[in-house]
């Protein structure tokens, strides 16, 4: 029994060895991004070429293979309780997004002087990027909410670029 133990424990000495001789993770080795769910994210306005880009929908394979129970369970939910015409919940986002487009034109003066990008997902327009003042985050959810099929609509806006912006960014 003790020389079975010793064993053991060889082993896993040995094995801390071998991995902690491999080193620290680089930045080379961070897990790859990407837009599993072909979530719409673009640009509107783009008068602050100093604001931070926001990550977006952009997520790794192990995000991705936790949100996809999540967002498979909330279409059929809906669908279900009868408030979804389509059982599939995101699959409003891309005419969302079309919405969003076609208004861009008329929202001149709400975009004038910022830098801001659009993620649709699930019925939920996010809006994150640079304004020239805070206050302009409650007319941008406002104007996102008024279109078609949108359930809900998030500002993370900077109005300071010398603080953090309070949305994950792009690497």
């Amino acid at each position: 029994m003790r020389a079975r133990c010793g064993h053991v424990g060889l082993a896993a000495l040995w094995l801390g060895l071998c991995f902690g001789l491999a080193g620290p993770a680089r930045a080379d080795d961070a897990p790859q991004r990407r837009n599993w769910f072909d979530d719409p994210f673009f640009q509107i306005a783009a008068a602050l070429p100093a604001c931070p880009v926001p990550r977006g929908p952009f997520i790794t394979e192990a995000e991705r293979r936790v949100q996809a129970h999540h967002r498979a369970e909330k279409g059929t939910s809906c669908w279900l309780a009868g408030r979804c015409e389509r059982a599939n919940f995101y699959s409003y986002d891309q005419d969302i997004a079309a919405a969003l487009r076609a208004a861009l034109p008329q929202q001149a003066d709400l975009l004038s002087g910022s830098s801001l990008w659009v993620t649709v997902q699930g019925r939920v327009v996010y809006l994150e990027g640079c304004v020239p003042e805070a206050a302009r985050a409650a007319a941008l959810e406002a104007w996102a909410r008024s279109l078609p099929q949108v359930q809900s609509a998030i500002a993370l806006v900077l109005a300071d670029l010398r603080l953090a912006p309070p949305y994950a960014t792009a690497p």
